[in-house]
């Protein structure tokens, strides 16, 4: 992901990724191959409009508050078209989908990404300390 430029929404990429990850394995467990594909399709979605959020964020280069929020709201539209498309496509298509994986697992890769918010670009404000 060297083309997101934003450390915050980087490391809650990473974070979707885990968390999809560990999802797949426990619902391949409990349900087999169709709860860790369900699981799998859940984190997908959420990442792949991450990824569209990220993009777009990532290209604005302006320095008003006006001109970012903007882009944060253009950014935001653009993720939520991508997720409704996405989870239309996965309910019509995958016929042995199960429900509760693919939405558990979407629902909680969407909270994950509101976690940026949270995550800091600045290492001292963070408690950690740098050798200069």
């Amino acid at each position: 992901m060297p083309w997101i430029r934003n450390k915050p929404v980087r490391i809650v990429m990473r974070w979707q990724l885990i968390v999809t990850t560990a999802m797949v394995l426990a619902l391949g467990l409990l349900w087999g191959f169709h709860g860790a594909a369900s699981a799998l399709l859940g984190g997908v979605v959420s990442i792949i409009s991450a990824a569209a959020f990220s993009a777009i964020v990532s290209r604005y280069q302006g320095v008003t508050a006006g001109g970012a929020l903007i882009t944060a709201l253009k950014a935001e539209a653009v993720k939520i078209i991508v997720m409704v498309i996405l989870l239309w496509l996965v309910l019509t298509l995958y016929k042995d989908v199960v429900a509760v994986g693919f939405i558990g697992t979407f629902a909680l890769t969407v909270l994950i990404f509101g976690m940026a918010l949270f995550v800091t670009d600045d290492p001292k404000a963070a408690g950690i300390k740098q050798f200069e």
